[in-house]
């Protein structure tokens, strides 16, 4: 019978029309639900924890952070002998081109993957170990005040 949804798939669809970008999730179960950032698969839990942590900041970031976002919720949910390269990474774009703070004219899906996901994976990448490095140092010590 092929009226019946697939058991164990989930989707995410994303797409854009006059109010702005949309993101929808569908469960296995068959609840949808629309989302600002999602992430689906076996081993999406830290790349959640990534997109929750850094929601707010999504509002105001233009479409090259956007995509540093995702880049890098991406590499948190990689098994820690994995990488992302050029090879196993693909971004999708698609939504309406701002220029001067107004919206203009909508642009077509575009997609990034091969050689032209290389300068993307560098600032990524590049700010992932910043970020990194510097929560290592600084953990567990208390940033002293200049009280004088």
């Amino acid at each position: 019978n092929y009226s019946n949804r697939p058991y164990g798939v989930g989707l995410l669809v994303a797409g854009v029309d006059d109010t702005g970008p949309h993101l929808f999730e569908f469960q296995p179960s068959g609840m949808t639900q629309e989302m600002v950032a999602c992430a689906i698969g076996a081993r999406s839990q830290m790349a959640r924890t990534y997109l929750e942590r850094n929601l707010d900041a999504f509002a105001d970031c233009s479409r090259e952070k956007l995509m540093t976002h995702g880049l890098r919720a991406l590499k948190e949910s990689l098994n820690q002998d994995k990488e992302l390269t050029v090879e196993n990474a693909s971004v999708g774009v698609v939504g309406w081109i701002v220029a001067n703070g107004k919206k203009g004219k909508l642009e077509g899906f575009k997609l990034y993957d091969g050689e032209k996901m290389g300068p993307l994976l560098e600032k990524a990448l590049e700010g992932s170990a910043a970020k990194t490095e510097g929560e290592t140092e600084g953990e567990g010590q208390a940033e002293s005040m200049d009280t004088s």
